[in-house]
């Protein structure tokens, strides 16, 4: 494939969507982002914008979910589930379709930026690896193979239920299942508990330890579910100083030694800082314009 054109990207967010232009190489051209408020305002502004920096020849969306992803799906490309209101049901693929006539390519918000982190690192290794954000909701992609794992949907690592750390019995602020990952470990979960910010808490406050615990315990839950290589840990609350180091001590003392793959299973901070997201969205319209 030529690489002297050009791609379009979005990564839809509940907050925000980040808006893209760049060329085959994934560097951008333009970028602008708009808040994320109804989806006929949302999306009317996007096409705008992309109207006004085209012509591209495909678009990679990736976004917050739940998704449908399965092509034969008569839903496919929409926002389903979602608690946010009225964005149940949103077609996004279905409405940039009908504005631009070209590929689209379509994934989780979560599993573009694990897809773009894979190919941070060196590609003659293709690691198995999964990207999980932690700010206002938890949300996992995985990569094996240099493949999106998708199975009947997406994975939905966020939404799975941790051991209680001793003495903590908060209940949760999930609207759904009150003390899953998200409900337990979130920035809205931390605020709810502790009234502050994880980084404006002091360094020997216990809700450190105890968030740093419930994040390793998903990081050996991936290695010991998945035998995924790398664990990516991105979003607001991994921004705290020390609590990358203290996820990965307690995930040590978890594995207790017994996984095989020993070392090789590592917690990492994203190689695209907080592009990963955007920079997954282009992947995505790569493939999809490779896939023509």
């Amino acid at each position: 494939m030529a690489k002297n054109g050009r791609l379009a990207a979005i990564e839809a967010g509940g907050t925000k969507f980040v808006l893209a232009i760049g060329d085959y190489n994934g560097a951008v051209i333009a970028r602008h982002v708009i808040p994320t408020v109804d989806p006929g305002a949302t999306l009317s502004a996007a096409a705008e914008w992309f109207s006004n920096h085209g012509p591209f020849d495909a678009l990679g969306i990736a976004s917050f979910g739940p998704v449908e992803l399965d092509p034969k799906h008569a839903n496919y490309g929409c926002i389903t589930t979602t608690p946010k209101p009225g964005w149940q049901n949103c077609d996004l693929v279905g409405y940039f379709a009908r504005r631009f006539n070209m590929p689209i390519g379509f994934d989780t918000d979560v599993n573009a930026a694990a897809l773009a982190e894979v190919h941070a690192r060196d590609e003659s290794v293709q690691p198995s690896l999964a990207y999980v954000t932690v700010g206002t909701g938890i949300g996992g992609g995985l990569v094996v193979d240099g493949k999106t794992v998708h199975g009947i949907a997406h994975p939905e690592m966020g939404h799975y239920f941790p051991r209680r750390s001793d003495h903590d019995d908060f209940g949760g602020v999930c609207p759904l299942h009150s003390d899953c990952l998200e409900g337990l470990a979130s920035g809205p979960a931390i605020e709810a508990r502790w009234g502050a910010s994880l980084s404006n808490l002091p360094d020997d406050h216990q809700g450190k330890a105890i968030i740093a615990d419930y994040l390793a315990q998903l990081g050996h839950t991936v290695f010991a579910v998945t035998a995924a290589e790398i664990v990516v840990l991105g979003g607001g609350v991994m921004q705290t100083p020390g609590l990358l180091e203290r996820i990965r001590l307690r995930a040590t003392e978890l594995a207790a030694g017994y996984l095989p793959g020993g070392e090789r299973h590592r917690i990492e901070a994203p190689k695209l800082g907080s592009d990963s997201g955007i920079v997954g969205a282009f992947r995505l319209a790569y493939d999809a314009l490779d896939a023509v």
